[in-house]
């Protein structure tokens, strides 16, 4: 990390990682210029929805079959680049919609149930914007030549346009979509508005109609399990119920094998993926092509057909570069920036880096404590995040225990006339009890979406971010009083003891580099129409709301942050982490639990076809996206604070960053 000293260098290898990267993924998201990519928005009755348009060239002059393409509750429309590209390149066009309240749509409609505002609509809002554009196929009766497609809630979403169109097509005598194409989804909330199987089924009439179904998919696909609160298990779908249901009932069903029902076609793929996998997976991208091929198989004059050639990973992996380079130029901004006069006063005296601990008893101490602050975030992300009742049980109840063994603490310390140490850290120790204790019990609170707090699934992410602040403060303060502080150690040495000119100096100096870093990411959407990302991680643009919702979630994850952050410097001050080991260290910290985590809970389910946390479908999830966000995080968090000898910096900067990444790639309710 030494070799950030030029700080020119490193800022020029951003930018050329930005640009190779972003007019690399531009080229192969156009197929070499011969596809037009823009963002559109339009107006429907229920807001505003925007998308992702892929246009072939000649679409304008010669209508194409169409594929309207949507995402599930935790992403956006550029989620579906796979088939965008694959389809768009081989003649169709595309749109890669964003549903209500995510990524760049708004849903302006009150929202009794905000769950059920976003999905049941949009793609079906979107088929009949489409169908008006002259790009688009109709038949010689003024049938619609689109496909819809969608993962997830995208899949709930295309599956109830099918069922909207079918009545409208009973009063109209015209079918808008033509067949349409699910991953990830069956019929569970659906059921939920109050359809039924043989209703649903009944909708798809002549219309080809397909499901991708992975055999590991940790929602959907065994109504079973998910009834019993277990769905992360291997499925068959095909033996199913529903399934048989929908490829008409037909005895002992094969996936991939393609069935006749009700005048029009069926097929279910089963490819050995969990739910995510689904977005980055060839096997998934060649049956999408492959159903295409033959729902459109008629219209092969003005279409290319065949698996082969697909180049969508070449595109994420070229956004992937240009994702390096987006974190990478915060470095050498903030050193650039702190040249200047004020912007100087972010660096403190370093303090001098503590000895080893001598005795045996305060070496154990020690890797106990790291084993435990990198555990601990995992042991009770499912509690925390999901609200378990035996999990949230036990946390309160230790809690309480903590508050009467704090409060004895204190009380004795005073009677007994105990040293100042002992009176001051059984006395942070009591308050931090009672704040944890507090926390505990509102739970409800916190994880309910409100108009303030309109992101239903950072609500729990900041929750479980608030909980774990906590606890870490609570292992320090009794840290620091009991062997630390004997050490010589003061909070300078955990890089908290600043004055206030540093602290503002360091949070204009984080403000100006995340302005300088999603102003060149806004810039990269404009010339070339694409972001920065891999898989789950994506950085994107955003709009009003999702910088108004900043403001809100900034100071919450700021406590983690910063406390996070002072718990890593605490447990790497010795001279033993001055080097590498340290940065190891720091990201052991942030995420080895988590880690831990999702190598028990896919490992067991690859390995037994069980989840080590069988009921654990959504947090499972997150914690896929939280672990490279926070490795990154951790290493901010320990160059920043060698680099300025104090924390804030890198506290900021953090808070900034990360959470604009999470608020914009996920639900963002903003009207109720």
């Amino acid at each position: 990390m030494n070799k950030f000293k030029n700080p020119i260098v490193w800022l020029v290898i951003s930018f050329v990682l930005i640009l190779i990267g972003s007019v690399t993924a531009s080229q192969f998201n156009s197929s070499g210029g011969d596809v037009d990519v823009s963002r559109i928005y339009f107006e429907t009755p229920r807001g505003e929805l925007s998308g992702l348009l892929y246009k072939p060239d000649g679409a304008d002059n010669q209508p194409r079959p169409t594929l309207i393409a949507t995402h599930g509750y935790l992403n956006s429309g550029e989620m579906q680049d796979a088939q965008a590209i694959e389809m768009s390149k081989r003649g169709y066009v595309v749109l890669a919609l964003d549903q209500y309240d995510h990524g760049h749509s708004t849903g302006t409609t009150e929202k009794p149930v905000p769950f059920f505002s976003f999905w049941p609509h949009a793609i079906y809002d979107a088929v009949q914007y489409m169908y008006e554009q002259d790009y688009v196929l109709k038949d010689a009766e003024g049938n619609g030549l689109i496909a819809v497609s969608g993962h997830s809630m995208g899949g709930f979403s295309s599956t109830h346009a099918v069922i909207l169109d079918e009545a409208d097509f009973g009063d109209s005598g015209i079918r808008k979509i033509y067949t349409s194409l699910t991953m990830g989804s069956d019929y569970q909330w659906l059921k939920v508005m109050g359809l039924n199987e043989e209703d649903i089924n009944k909708a798809y009439g002549p219309r080809m109609s397909g499901k991708v179904a992975g055999q590991y998919d940790e929602f959907f696909f065994d109504a079973a399990a998910a009834g019993a609160g277990k769905s992360v298990v291997k499925k068959n779908y095909v033996g199913t119920e529903e399934g048989q249901g929908f490829l008409g009932n037909p005895e002992n069903p094969v996936a991939g094998k393609v069935y006749e029902s009700n005048g029009g076609m069926r097929v279910i793929y089963q490819p050995n993926e969990t739910h995510p996998w689904n977005h980055f997976s060839k096997q998934t991208t060649a049956d999408a092509i492959s159903f295409y091929d033959m729902a459109f198989a008629d219209y092969s004059d003005q279409i290319k057909v065949g698996e082969g050639g697909q180049s969508w990973m070449f595109k994420e992996f070229a956004s992937f570069v240009a994702l390096i380079g987006f974190f990478i130029l915060f470095i050498p901004v903030i050193l650039l920036l702190s040249k200047l006069p004020f912007f100087n006063s972010i660096y403190t005296a370093k303090a001098g880096i503590l000895p080893e601990p001598k005795t045996e008893g305060s070496k154990l101490t020690n890797y106990l404590l790291i084993v435990f602050v990198s555990l601990y975030p995992a042991l009770f992300f499912s509690s925390l995040y999901g609200a378990d009742v035996s999990g949230m049980r036990l946390l309160r109840q230790v809690s309480m225990i903590f508050i009467a063994v704090t409060a004895i603490i204190y009380v004795v310390s005073l009677i007994k006339n105990y040293s100042k140490n002992a009176k001051t850290g059984s006395l942070i120790l009591l308050v931090l009890s009672i704040i944890q204790y507090v926390l505990l019990r509102s739970q409800d609170k916190f994880l309910e979406t409100t108009p303030f707090f309109g992101a239903p699934t950072v609500n729990p992410i900041v929750y479980w971010a608030l909980n774990v602040s906590v606890v870490m403060l609570m292992v320090a303060v009794c840290y620091h009083y009991v062997t630390k502080k004997s050490e010589g150690a003061t909070i300078a040495n955990y890089g908290v003891k600043a004055n206030v000119k540093t602290i503002a100096a360091s949070l204009a100096t984080a403000i100006i580099a995340a302005a300088i870093g999603f102003g060149i990411l806004f810039a990269v959407d404009a010339l070339f129409k694409v972001d920065f990302r891999l898989w789950t991680v994506a950085v994107k643009t955003f709009e009003v709301q999702h910088f108004i919702a900043l403001l809100k979630y900034a100071p919450l994850f700021f406590v983690y942050y910063f406390i996070v952050g002072m718990s890593v410097n605490m447990n790497t001050a010795s001279e033993k982490y001055d080097g590498i080991k340290g940065y190891v260290l720091s990201i052991l910290h942030f995420v080895g639990g988590l880690m831990l985590y999702l190598i028990y809970q896919y490992g067991l389910l690859f390995i037994t076809g069980t989840a080590g946390y069988p009921g654990e479908s959504l947090s499972s999830i997150i914690v896929i996206g939280l672990v490279p966000i926070l490795m990154i995080a951790a290493i901010f968090n320990r160059y920043l604070f060698r680099r300025t000898g104090n924390i804030y910096v890198g506290a900021f900067i953090n808070t900034l960053v990360m959470t604009m990444v999470t608020i914009a790639n996920t639900t963002l309710y903003t009207i109720f």
